[in-house]
C-alpha cells in the first residue's frame, strides 16, 4: 500500500462500531449509534463495510441504551426516540416503496413513521452546489424537518483506506443512516458531527476582507491595489490571485519574475495569498508539469497524464511536484476554481487532500476555498457560491441560502459582494452587499475581469465610499466576536448562522420575514433586500424581533420581543440588533492586522446580566488542536442604578494574547454616571471616562491578561430608555424632505393629529395638492403610504 503520509492516515478502529451497539443476521445488520441515529445495512451475501467512507469517519459510539426484542421473523429495537420495526432478513423495502416495506421506524409520541425509501417531502432542504435565482437548484436535501427525521444513503460512497487512499466500493449493498430526532434538532446535528468530524478551526485571517478579481494582476498592479486599501483605510486580509499560470502549468514563476518577492511584499502587509487552482483531470504534453510527472506516474495511451485522484501514487507525485513548491514560495491557501460540475465526489477528493497535505507544516492552518461537493461539505473550511449576476435578486436569495446551510451543519459560505458579473452596476446595491457581507460567514470581494466592475468603495461616489469604508472596518472590529462563535461552531457544532424558522417555524415560507437570521449568539440580522423609496429616500423594512428584549446595535434603540415592526432605513443605516445585556468584543488594531487585539473595546447593552467567553489562539497554526488557547471570561452585573463588568483572567495558555491589555468598555444607552470605579484585581486604577453621544466610555490602559479588572459604575437610573418610536422615524423623513418648512410643519400637526380619524388624515394629506402652498403628488401619495404603516402599529 501505497504511504501518503501521516497527516492522511485513518485510524481504522475508530470507523468500526461498538460491537454492543450491533444487532446482525445473515443479511442485515442495524447499528444503534446514539438513541436518536441508527444505521442499516443490508446485503445479500452479508458483507458489511467497517472502514470509513467518505461520509461516515467515526462510528466507535459509546454503549446506548436500548431495547431489543425479537423472534425468529421480527425484530423491534426501541429507544427513548423512536421504534424501530423489521422483518428479519428481508430487503428492507419489501420491493415496495410506502409505511407498509420491512423495515419502518417511528417516532416516540408522535404519529411520524419513516420507511426505506421514504420521500421526505417536509423536509426543508439545504443550500446545494451554487447559488441560483431558482429555488429548486439552490437547494440539496438536509438534516432538517418538520418530521423530525432525515436519513443519508451512503450505499454508494467511496471507502477510504488506512493510507487515506479512497476507493470505490464492489459490494451491492444497501448502507443507509437514519437521524430520528423529533424536536431536538441541535441533537441530530451532534450527532452527525460525531459521526462525520467536527469542522476544524478557520483561520482568524479568514473572517476579514477578502479580495479577488478574475483578471491577471502584475506586480505593479498588487501594490498599487495593496496602496490604495491603505490610502482610503480599507483593511484587506486576503488576496486570491486568479490568473497566475499558463499553458496548463501550475508554476508562478511563469507570470511573476520573482513571486517569493511579491508574496512576502503581501505578508509584510498583513495579507495572506490564495492561488486560483484548476483541477487538471489530465495532464497533456504541453503542460510544463508534464516531463516531471511523466517520471513518476504513467502516460495514456494518448501520451498524456491522467489525473487520477484514486491512485495515491498520482495523488502524492502532483502535491510534491505541483502544490508543494507553490506552498515554499509562501502561498497560504488554494481556492478550487474549475472542475468537472458533473462529478461532484472527484471535488471533494481533491478537496481533502489539498485540506489535509496542509497539516505537513504544523505552523500553518488548513483553508480550502470551493464549491459545495455536498457530502460533509463542513470539513473543508469555505465554501464558494459561483458566478452570480449582478442583480437585487442575487442578493435576496442569499440570506435564506446562507442560513439554511445550517440544516446540513454548514456554516462558511462566500459569495462574490456586488454579484460576479452582469447585470447594472448600482451604488445602493453595492452598498447593501456589502451591508449584508459585514453580518456574514465570509466577506469576499469578488468580481470577473474589467475595469467597469467596481468592487473597489473608492470608485463609487464619496457617499457610498465612506458608507462601504465604514462596515468594511466594522468587519474587522468584528473579527474577535466572529472567531468566538467560530469556535462554538467548531468544539459543540453550534452553527454560526441560524434561521429564524429554527424558533419560528411558520416563517419559513413567509415572504417579508424568512430571511432574517441570528448570527452568532448575540445578533439578529434583518436584511434589507429590495431598493428603497426614492422620494423619501429610505428602505421601508418590516421586520420582526424575537422573544425578549433586543437593541438597535448601531442606534441602541429598545425593541420589545415577538413584535413585528415597520422601519424607515437610509443607506447609511442597516436593521442589526442584539439582545439585552449583550457583550460584543471588538478589536482596534491597525491595518490589515487581523491577529489577536491589543486594544479590545467591549460594547455593554443593558437590560439583563449576562456572561461572555472570548475565545482566543494564534488563529494561523494548529497549537490549539493541543490546547494552546485561552479563554476570557466576561461578566455583566446589571442593574439600573449600578453596573458592574469583570473580565476575569485568562484561561489557558499563557502566551496567546499579549501580556496587557488596553480596553474601551462601552456603555450602551448610559447616562453619566455619579461614580466610576476601575480595579485590577483589587487594587484602584486610573481611567478615562467620557460620553459619546449616548453612550458611556470608560478607558483603561496596561491591563494585565493574568489579572483581573473590574469596572463599576454608578448612578440614578443610569441606563437611558431609548424606545423605538415609528414618530421618529416620520419625523426625520419630513425633515429631510426638500418642501417649505411651513408645509413640514402641517404635515406633523395633520399625521401626529389624535383628533383625527386616519379616514380624516386622508383627506388633509391630499388638500395638500391645492392652494399656496402646493405639494406635489410623489409627496401626496409618500404621506399617504406612511399613514398605512402608522396605523398598521
Amino acid at each position: 500500500m501505497y504511504d501518503l503520509g501521516s497527516y492522511f492516515k485513518f485510524d481504522l478502529n475508530r470507523a468500526i462500531a461498538n460491537n454492543e451497539n450491533i444487532i446482525k443476521g445473515e443479511k442485515f445488520r442495524i447499528t444503534v449509534l446514539t438513541e436518536r441515529l441508527v444505521r442499516l445495512e443490508y446485503n445479500e451475501n452479508g458483507i458489511f463495510e467497517d472502514r470509513p467512507t467518505e461520509l461516515a469517519w467515526y462510528r466507535n459510539f459509546p454503549k446506548v441504551n436500548f431495547r431489543v426484542e425479537q423472534d425468529s421473523n421480527n425484530l423491534r429495537i426501541s429507544t427513548r426516540y423512536f421504534v424501530l420495526d423489521y422483518l428479519k432478513e428481508k430487503n428492507f423495502s419489501g420491493g415496495k416503496v410506502s409505511p407498509t416495506s420491512n423495515l419502518k421506524i417511528s417516532i416516540v409520541g408522535t404519529d411520524k413513521v419513516w420507511y426505506y425509501g421514504h420521500p421526505e417531502i417536509r423536509n426543508y432542504g439545504a443550500s446545494a452546489y451554487k447559488l441560483s435565482n431558482d429555488k429548486n437548484k439552490r437547494i440539496q436535501k438536509s438534516l432538517y424537518s418538520l418530521d423530525g427525521f432525515a436519513s443519508i444513503d451512503d450505499s454508494n460512497s467511496c471507502i477510504i483506506l488506512e493510507n487515506g487512499e479512497f476507493k470505490r466500493r464492489e459490494q451491492n449493498s444497501i448502507d443507509i443512516y437514519v437521524f430520528l430526532y423529533n424536536r431536538d434538532f441541535f441533537y441530530c446535528l451532534s450527532d452527525y458531527f460525531n459521526l462525520t468530524g467536527y469542522p476544524q478551526m478557520i483561520p482568524r485571517y479568514a473572517l476579514g476582507n477578502w479580495w479577488t478579481k478574475n483578471e491577471f494582476y502584475s506586480e505593479f498592479d498588487i501594490s498599487h491595489l495593496i496602496s490604495k486599501f491603505e490610502s482610503s483605510n480599507i483593511p484587506i486580509s486576503t488576496i486570491i490571485l486568479n490568473k497566475w499560470y499558463t499553458n496548463d502549468s501550475f508554476y508562478l514563476g511563469e507570470l511573476y519574475k520573482d513571486p517569493r518577492t511579491i508574496i512576502n511584499y503581501m505578508h509584510a502587509k498583513n495579507i495572506k495569498v490564495g492561488l486560483s487552482i484548476d483541477d487538471p483531470v489530465v495532464f497533456m504534453r504541453k503542460s510544463s508539469s508534464y516531463e516531471v510527472l511523466k517520471k513518476y506516474v504513467a502516460v495514456d495511451r494518448n501520451g498524456n497524464i491522467p489525473f487520477n485522484l484514486f491512485d495515491a501514487r498520482t495523488i502524492d507525485a502532483y502535491l510534491k511536484l505541483i502544490i508543494h513548491p507553490l506552498d515554499n514560495m509562501g502561498v497560504d491557501f488554494y481556492d478550487i476554481k474549475t472542475f468537472n460540475k458533473n462529478d461532484l465526489r472527484r471535488l471533494m477528493i481533491l478537496k481533502h487532500f489539498l485540506y489535509y497535505d496542509t497539516f505537513k507544516n504544523i505552523n500553518k492552518r488548513p483553508l480550502i476555498s470551493a464549491h459545495n461537493s455536498t457530502v460533509a461539505a463542513h470539513r473543508y473550511s469555505v465554501l464558494y457560491a459561483g458566478n452570480s449576476l449582478v442583480s437585487w435578486d442575487t442578493l435576496k436569495n442569499i440570506p435564506t441560502f446562507n442560513s439554511s446551510a445550517a440544516n446540513i451543519g454548514v456554516s462558511f459560505w462566500s459569495h462574490d459582494i456586488g454579484g460576479t458579473g452582469g447585470g447594472v452596476e448600482d451604488s445602493e446595491l453595492f452598498t447593501r452587499f456589502v451591508q449584508l457581507g459585514t453580518f456574514s460567514p465570509i466577506l469576499r470581494l469578488g468580481s470577473d475581469a474589467g475595469k467597469y466592475y467596481k468592487r473597489e468603495p473608492w470608485k463609487w461616489g464619496t457617499k457610498t465610499e465612506i458608507i462601504t469604508t465604514n462596515f468594511l472596518n466594522l468587519r474587522h472590529e468584528l473579527i474577535p466576536y466572529i472567531y468566538t462563535e467560530a469556535y462554538k461552531y467548531h468544539k459543540y457544532g453550534k452553527p454560526l448562522i441560524e434561521p429564524l424558522y429554527y424558533r419560528y417555524p411558520e416563517f419559513y415560507d413567509d415572504a417579508v420575514y424568512s430571511n432574517e437570521y441570528l448570527f452568532g449568539t448575540s445578533f439578529l440580522v434583518s436584511p434589507i433586500i429590495t431598493k428603497k423609496d426614492y422620494v423619501m429616500n429610505r428602505v421601508i423594512h418590516k421586520l420582526f424581533i424575537p422573544e425578549g428584549t433586543w437593541y438597535g446595535f448601531f442606534t441602541g434603540k429598545k425593541y420589545a420581543g415577538n413584535k413585528r415592526y415597520v422601519s424607515f432605513y437610509k443607506d447609511d443605516e442597516y436593521p442589526v440588533f442584539v439582545k439585552e445585556g449583550a457583550i460584543i468584543p471588538l478589536a482596534h488594531n491597525k491595518g490589515n492586522d487581523t491577529s489577536v487585539p491589543e486594544n479590545l473595546e467591549l460594547q455593554i447593552f443593558p437590560g439583563a446580566s449576562n456572561t461572555y467567553s472570548i475565545y482566543e489562539d494564534d488563529g494561523t497554526t494548529n497549537a490549539y488542536l493541543n490546547g494552546k488557547y485561552v479563554i476570557t471570561n466576561i461578566e455583566f452585573a446589571y442593574k439600573k442604578n449600578d453596573y458592574k463588568v469583570t473580565v476575569l483572567p485568562v484561561d489557558g495558555k499563557v502566551g496567546v494574547i499579549p501580556k496587557n491589555r488596553n480596553y474601551k468598555i462601552r456603555f450602551r444607552n448610559t447616562k453619566p454616571a455619579k461614580q466610576v470605579f476601575t480595579y485590577i484585581d483589587s487594587t484602584p486604577t486610573s481611567n478615562n471616562c467620557y460620553r459619546d453621544g449616548t453612550d458611556l466610555i470608560i478607558e483603561v490602559n496596561n491591563v494585565p491578561t493574568t489579572s483581573q479588572f473590574t469596572v463599576i459604575c454608578r448612578g440614578d437610573d443610569i441606563e437611558i430608555d431609548a424606545i423605538r418610536i415609528i414618530n421618529e422615524d416620520i419625523v426625520s423623513i419630513i425633515s429631510d424632505l426638500p418642501i417649505k418648512t411651513v408645509v413640514k410643519q402641517r404635515i406633523d400637526d395633520i399625521m401626529f393629529s389624535k383628533k383625527y380619524s386616519l379616514k380624516r388624515k386622508r383627506i388633509e394629506i391630499r388638500k395638500l395638492a391645492n392652494g399656496k402652498d402646493y405639494l406635489e403628488r410623489k409627496y401626496i401619495d409618500l404621506f399617504l403610504k406612511l399613514l398605512e404603516y402608522i396605523n398598521e402599529l
